[in-house]
């Protein structure tokens, strides 16, 4: 296949699938290289966001979305008549701060670095779908554990968890606490920066178009 033929073949997958799609599934589909299809998914992230193009492609570890561009967020939002969702408070970013740097992690290991009961809080993120239960964890009571999801990584504009700013050594709770105020200010920042959002379509995504709009 032409490097054009698969770049465009990728660009009508992605743009009618409305969400995020595996690389190995896309390159399995096409008959191609995994590498193939990443190198043609540089090229189009590059193109788009050299010609300030309406879309990019926004990659998530090993997945691929066509989102809008977050300059063009607030036009979208009144043509379709949706309302931008409300940023993240304080505790809630504490709460996910803690979820994506010492994931997987249960509730009582969140509430025992913050200090105070986190139920509501943890609650809240997993109706945002920013993380998800991945399981229980082996020991009496078996509580669930949670990590951080791809919707995670696509709001801070996150290629992987790799990319989350670096924690200072931490050898107490208290360090932990700073370490994670410290990365907050990051994550907020990138937060009220975003403004990615996935393209609606009519491919059937799950998600609501006020989900997909950035947080």
């Amino acid at each position: 296949m032409e490097a054009i033929d698969l770049e465009n073949t990728i660009e009508s997958i992605l743009f009618v699938a409305g969400e995020p799609l595996p690389v190995p599934r896309i390159a399995a589909v096409l008959g191609v290289d995994e590498s193939d299809v990443d190198m043609a998914a540089n090229r189009m992230r590059d193109r788009y966001s050299f010609e300030r193009r309406g879309i990019r492609l926004v990659r998530m570890e090993d997945n691929l979305q066509l989102c809008s561009s977050p300059e063009y967020a607030d036009y979208i939002r009144l043509a379709l008549e949706t309302r931008k969702p409300p940023q993240l408070s304080p505790p809630a970013l504490e709460v996910l701060a803690i979820v994506a740097y010492f994931q997987p992690v249960t509730r009582a290991y969140i509430e025992q670095i913050r200090g105070v009961d986190s139920a509501y809080t943890v609650g809240l993120l997993l109706d945002r779908e920013l993380i998800e239960s991945c399981g229980r964890l082996a020991v009496p009571g078996r509580p669930i554990i949670y990590r951080t999801t791809h919707v995670f990584l696509r709001t801070f504009g996150l290629e992987s968890l790799d990319e989350l700013p670096e924690l200072p050594h931490v050898e107490s709770s208290d360090d932990s606490r700073e370490g994670i105020q410290s990365a907050i200010l990051e994550l907020k920042a990138k937060d009220q920066g975003s403004g990615v959002g996935d393209r609606g379509s009519e491919g059937g995504s799950s998600e609501s178009l006020e989900d997909r709009i950035i947080l």
